[in-house]
């Protein structure tokens, strides 16, 4: 029996991968409308609880976030693709040297657009119990 992840077009992972840290760097850094214009299919899910669903909400909270704290920063540490997923694993540093370590999954269209995105968030402990870092 054909499921649907087998009748989906084959995905180019390098291409997602590429598209999704481009997407997040651009609105990351001030830009979410020409990263919505850019790499956001016709439909938007967002799963993080402080940005509402679709375009509009996800670029209004970008704008807000670029506005309230100019001076953040992100690291892109690892990409991994599967199928029509992506995971980033980020470091971000925003004012007061707080740093986070966050988690995005983006899931693709057939036509290599983000439409769907999910998130967690934590920030960086000053140690560990296993001596580790979070990266």
């Amino acid at each position: 029996m054909a499921t649907k992840a087998d009748k989906e077009m084959p995905q180019d992972l390098e291409q997602n991968k590429a598209n999704a840290i481009a997407f997040y760097r651009t609105a990351y850094e001030g830009d979410p409308g020409r990263g919505v214009e850019m790499y956001v299919g016709d439909d938007y899910i967002q799963h993080n609880p402080l940005v509402g669903n679709g375009k509009h909400a996800f670029i209004a909270y970008f704008k807000r976030m670029h506005e309230e704290y100019p001076d953040k920063s992100i690291e892109f540490v690892r990409s991994i693709a599967q199928g029509s997923l992506v995971a980033l694993h980020t470091h971000q540093t925003w004012p007061g040297n707080l740093e986070y370590v966050t988690m995005d999954f983006f899931r693709f269209d057939d036509h290599g657009k983000i439409v769907e995105h999910w998130d967690a968030m934590q920030e960086i402990p000053e140690g560990t119990e296993n001596g580790n870092t979070m990266y």
